[in-house]
């Protein structure tokens, strides 16, 4: 099994850490279906913002969730060293550092996969924050900075000097972001680079890829991302496969149909009306897109201002076209 410091983690697939969607409820779901590590949404190490409405709201844990992973994000070692801290004062028993998104927001303060550019900060970086917390510190980072320079391995090797208990590399450079091919012999290099486990990320959307990255890289599991989203089942659909060599059966489209509804449902009560509302139409945009729903669906849908007009939606005009689908 996958061990991170004291936690043994109870199969091979994390959700990844994705900033705008993977709040506590979204988690609460995945956890619940079968994920065996989900991640926080990122936190910015700026003390200024440690009191603001988004950081409030993604600083929010589930007890029954554990280990609770925290990804935070910043370039200056103490104050992440300061969130560090704070957080696992908070409740995180895992800390996350962020060294992998590509975001121009994030890349222009040097942090996420900026960081990657400058090895001696990086070193300073996960020297400070390992030495700040007794929990254990993990790493998500990309194969480089560029397809010239992936020093995704010379990376990795600080990582586990420094005391990482482990990483999730997402296989494309800083400058790819997320587009073209994803790239496995630098991040399979990696693996071979250290003892620490190491989650293989990117564009991973089934059981069958899941598990030929993982025979193609030697990671110790996959760490599922975008394909997740309006499919909060999948990363324990893919848990299985791994686990037995035998495809789960999907879930019926009532079962998906009442996971989606639920999640809308618990959306709206942990934001609020307003913004619970405006949250639910990017989850349940991704459900429809992720099942070959028209795409009028979606527009109707983000038309909707109030929690009961979505919930009616969900059940009567969703529900009907599964409905339909079955007597085809």
């Amino acid at each position: 099994m996958l061990q991170i410091g004291p936690y043994t983690l109870p199969n091979r697939v994390a959700l990844a850490p994705m900033a705008g969607v993977t709040d506590l409820p979204f988690r609460r779901l995945c956890s619940e279906f079968g994920a065996g590590l989900v991640v926080s949404e990122m936190i910015s190490a700026n003390p200024r913002l440690r009191d603001s409405r988004k950081t409030r709201w993604r600083s929010r844990h589930d007890p029954e969730i554990e280990p609770r992973s925290v990804q935070i994000a910043g370039s200056d070692p103490q104050l992440l060293a300061e969130a560090a801290r704070y957080n696992v004062a908070c409740g995180a028993q895992i800390i996350d550092l962020n060294m992998g998104c590509p975001a121009k927001k994030v890349c222009r303060k040097a942090a996420g996969s900026a960081l990657l550019a400058d090895e001696s900060l990086v070193q300073s970086i996960l020297r400070t924050v390992v030495g700040a917390v007794t929990v254990p510190v993990t790493l998500k980072l990309r194969t480089g900075v560029s397809p010239q320079r992936r020093n995704g391995v010379s990376i990795a090797r600080m990582a586990e000097d420094a005391g990482v208990a482990a990483l999730a590399v997402h296989g494309r450079t800083r400058a790819c972001a997320f587009t073209g091919p994803v790239e496995y012999d630098t991040l399979a290099s990696m693996v071979e680079a250290v003892d620490i486990p190491v989650y293989a990320n990117g564009n991973i959307d089934s059981a069958q890829q899941a598990a030929a990255v993982l025979d193609y890289t030697g990671a110790a599991g996959v760490m599922i991302g975008r394909a997740a989203q309006g499919r909060p089942w999948l990363c324990g659909q893919i848990a299985t496969y791994l686990e037995t060599g035998v495809t789960p059966a999907d879930l019926s489209p009532e079962s998906k149909l009442a996971i989606i509804r639920r999640h809308v449902s618990e959306l709206h009560l942990f934001y609020g009306e307003y913004l619970g509302v405006r949250t639910a139409r990017k989850h349940v945009g991704w459900f429809l897109d992720a099942h070959g729903y028209p795409k009028t669906q979606r527009r109707l849908f983000n038309q909707l201002a109030h929690p009961k007009e979505q919930l009616h939606y969900i059940d009567r005009h969703i529900g009907f076209q599964h409905k339909k689908e079955l007597a085809a």
